[in-house]
């Protein structure tokens, strides 16, 4: 199953790397932003899930951002992050967190297991790297 992925990332080179790779493993990648304004912009070509980094070009916008995205556009976030301790949960719709640095593999699979979890399949055990948030 593929998904509609929104990236909000200030790190050019890592955004390019989740992009490239998201994009070969099959799936949309509809935007890359890296602040609240182009993350609000992008979120109206409809993503399902958003992978999401805390401190972008604005400051430690990100798990604001991840709330707005999950309550208010309905997407499936996942922090991506060096700084995971700047996440207070529960955030909603937020399913985990991956700890940089990460490679295009653990995305992939870290999205294929939200993917899963979005439509009710039965997800089994979180891949590496993605820790689940409980809410």
């Amino acid at each position: 199953m593929t998904a509609r992925i929104l990236i909000i990332e200030d790190e050019f080179l890592v955004a390019l790397d989740m992009q490239v790779g998201l994009e070969d493993a099959g799936h949309e990648v509809v935007g890359v932003g890296d602040d609240w304004t182009s993350a609000m912009r992008l979120a109206e070509r409809q993503p399902s899930i958003a992978l999401v980094d805390i401190n972008l070009c604005d400051g430690a916008t990100g798990p604001s951002i991840g709330a707005w995205l999950g309550q208010e556009i309905g997407c499936t976030v996942i922090f991506v992050t060096a700084n995971p301790r700047q996440i207070d949960i529960p955030i909603p719709g937020a399913l985990g967190v991956m700890i940089k640095p990460v490679d295009s593999r653990q995305v992939i699979e870290a999205v294929d297991f939200a993917v899963a979890a979005r439509s009710g399949m039965p997800t089994p055990t979180p891949p590496p790297g993605l820790m689940l948030l409980s809410s």
